[in-house]
């Protein structure tokens, strides 16, 4: 099929994107089009203009600022994956983006966009809670920054409003002593997945857990981040029984889908699975392990 029509807009900067967005509820705007290319010619999404965002080079890069590495909105999945600054202060972010489909997509797909279309079952949505990230958007009003753990609302649904538009992401540097972790189940490389767990473990000098960060995509409308489980790993010292005490709080924390890629006591069994196989490789990795 063919996108039906829609005016077209080369914006040459993000007060353009909020003017335009502000004229016309039914714009949407293109940046990598990795989700919204498809929607068009399947006609499942039909707005009246498509604002390309292409050209804003400002919105492109990948900085480190008050305790924050800053990445721009316009910045590509296969940049920020292959960033020596992303790897060596969230290294989380690194290791999920290798998940995003397939090298190609990545070259294409964008930061921003991948977030503000919200798939419950994307790696970059549950990494940003994992990791306490803030979102930077504008509007007409100027600019607002919301935490990650607030943006996501449910099933493609964020925070944002139809008027603003992402153009950054703050996520906060790791502690020393911090092991990441990413376990995925999905049908196919490059899929998205069925259950995915990201997980960050702080391990202090006595051995015993100072931090743990458990999050859980493709098993609600929206990320889950596992309370529960992190509050039975802090403080405690990480045995196999403590691990698999919070696995099961983690999976009890979710609310799957139940479709024809997999029942829901399916995808909830696996994210024990895959919860107590990310924290033993995270904690491993807090050690000085691989």
């Amino acid at each position: 099929m063919k996108a039906a029509t829609f005016e077209y807009v080369r914006a040459t900067s993000v007060d353009q994107v909020v003017r335009t967005l502000a004229e016309d509820e039914d714009a949407k705007i293109l940046a990598g089009g990795q989700s919204l290319v498809p929607l068009l010619n399947m006609r499942l999404a039909r707005p009246t203009t498509v604002i390309d965002i292409t050209r804003i080079d400002d919105l492109s890069y990948v900085r480190r600022a008050n305790g924050h590495v800053e990445i721009g909105a316009l910045t590509t999945h296969r940049l920020a994956e292959t960033s020596e600054l992303v790897r060596r202060n969230v290294p989380l972010l690194a290791e999920a983006l290798r998940y995003v489909g397939h090298v190609t997509i990545r070259n294409r797909g964008t930061i921003g966009g991948s977030i503000a279309h919200a798939d419950p079952a994307a790696e970059l949505p549950a990494t940003c809670v994992a990791l306490d990230a803030e979102l930077v958007v504008q509007g007409p009003h100027g600019q607002r920054v919301i935490a990650a753990a607030d943006f996501f609302q449910g099933y493609l649904m964020t925070a944002i409003e139809p008027e603003e538009v992402i153009t950054e992401v703050r996520v906060p540097v790791l502690a020393q002593g911090t092991g990441c972790a990413v376990e995925e189940l999905a049908r196919r490389s490059g899929d998205f997945a069925l259950v995915a767990v990201f997980a960050t473990m702080t391990i202090g000098t006595d051995g015993t857990c100072q931090d743990a960060r458990i999050t859980v995509a493709g098993a609600g409308p929206a990320p889950v981040r596992a309370t529960g489980a992190e509050a039975l790993l802090k403080g405690a010292a990480v045995t196999p029984d403590v691990i698999s005490a919070a696995a099961r709080a983690a999976a009890d924390a979710t609310d799957p889908p139940n479709d024809i890629h997999g029942p829901a006591e399916y995808r909830r069994e696996m994210a024990a699975v895959l919860s107590r196989r990310a924290i033993t490789k995270a904690t491993n990795r807090a050690n000085g392990g691989v």
